[in-house]
């Protein structure tokens, strides 16, 4: 491998992503301080193997994993099938593998983005015609299946977004789009039956506080819970490991789900504004990627990527300030999970790959 493609790597990326992390340690640590159990350790812990790992990405030509994608597409199924068959079962949900806690349906997501867009790329010119679009949406819908019967709505949701995004980076016509849409409006119905019970009462209770007869206490409690934490924060915050939220125990899934109201209560609108910053400095670097990529194949990865992390991190803050209905989907970077944080720098290393190797090698 010649080290003169490493000149283009980029560190900005790298040092956006180092500093949203070690953000995200802090505010885990501050929301775990009631624990026994040390979090944060191990949040930095999965950070140093995620880096390693993306670094080992980032070495190797992204193309190579561009030939392996039929590979990529049926370990993926393979690890979702396992899930179902001997994952952990643990708060009603059956996500995990062993007693590590490996969550398959995270490494599914860069496994999906690198079929998908070979898929795509292969069939470049050709993605106006509704049949390509109809296969690549049934290979993304399989997937999605199995992580929902999980049961996982949110991380099947992130899939749907990602085949869109680069559906259309394809150049789906939208014609066909409206067609989708149309039919998944005719199929609401069917879909909204098809919810897992407690699912359609989160919907229920975000349109209409008022009928679940607990009220604030009631199906809407982590919500009104997280609303409190991020309202209190104001300018400053109430200042690091000092939320009465959080540090008392009101606010539940703090260090994962709803770490963004640990970060609003105690740091506030500064500390939100720096998050964002910082996303999308992140953001910009990996579309900055996709328009220096140097084939479609590489294009339509950092469009895929790029939407994993856009799609997530708009989800979970607008979950935290109740403006959609709660999804256990983990912002990015931030929230306590070493899955999700090194699947994302595993995406990350290959966004850095298609980077250094936007031009010929020099010698």
């Amino acid at each position: 491998m010649n080290r003169g493609i490493w000149r283009n790597f980029d560190f900005l990326l790298l040092a956006a992503t180092m500093l949203l992390i070690c953000l995200g340690i802090a505010m885990i640590y501050s929301a775990t301080l009631p624990f026994t159990e040390n979090y944060a350790l191990r949040q930095a812990t999965y950070a140093l193997g995620g880096f390693g790992l993306m670094l080992l990405v980032a070495a190797v030509d992204y193309r190579f994993f561009g030939s392996l994608h039929r590979f990529a597409y049926a370990l993926a199924i393979v690890l979702l099938a396992i899930v179902l068959l001997w994952g952990r079962l643990s708060y009603g949900a059956q996500r995990w593998i062993g007693q590590a806690r490996f969550q398959p349906a995270e490494p599914v997501k860069v496994l999906v983005i690198i079929a998908l867009a070979k898929y795509l790329a292969d069939h470049e010119g050709e993605m106006r015609r509704l049949r390509h679009v109809l296969i690549s949406l049934a290979s993304v819908a399989l997937p999605m299946l199995l992580i929902y019967l999980q049961p996982n709505l949110g991380t099947a949701l992130v899939l749907g977004a990602i085949w869109l995004s680069m559906a259309l980076m394809a150049g789906m016509r939208l014609l066909h789009l409206a067609l989708l849409g149309l039919g998944g409006a005719l199929a609401t119905p069917l879909l909204w039956f098809a919810l897992r019970d407690y699912m359609r009462e989160r919907i229920i209770v975000f349109l209409n506080p008022q009928s679940d007869p607990l009220g604030p206490l009631g199906k809407a409690y982590n919500i009104n819970q997280a609303r409190i934490a991020v309202g209190s924060g104001g300018w400053l915050g109430q200042g690091f490991a000092s939320g009465p939220q959080s540090q008392l125990c009101f606010l539940r899934l703090r260090h994962t789900d709803f770490i963004f109201s640990v970060l609003g209560e105690e740091l506030g609108f500064v500390g939100a504004l720096l998050l964002f910053l910082l996303l999308v400095i992140i953001l910009l670097r990996i579309v900055r990627a996709a328009s220096l990529a140097r084939d479609t194949f590489g294009r339509l990865v950092a469009c895929g990527v790029a939407t994993f992390i856009l799609f997530q991190g708009f989800v979970n803050v607008a979950v935290n300030m109740g403006l959609l209905p709660m999804t256990g989907i983990p912002l990015p970077f931030i929230s306590y999970g070493g899955s999700s944080l090194v699947s994302l720098l595993i995406a990350e290393g290959l966004v850095q790959s298609i980077i250094m190797r936007h031009r010929k090698i020099g010698f």
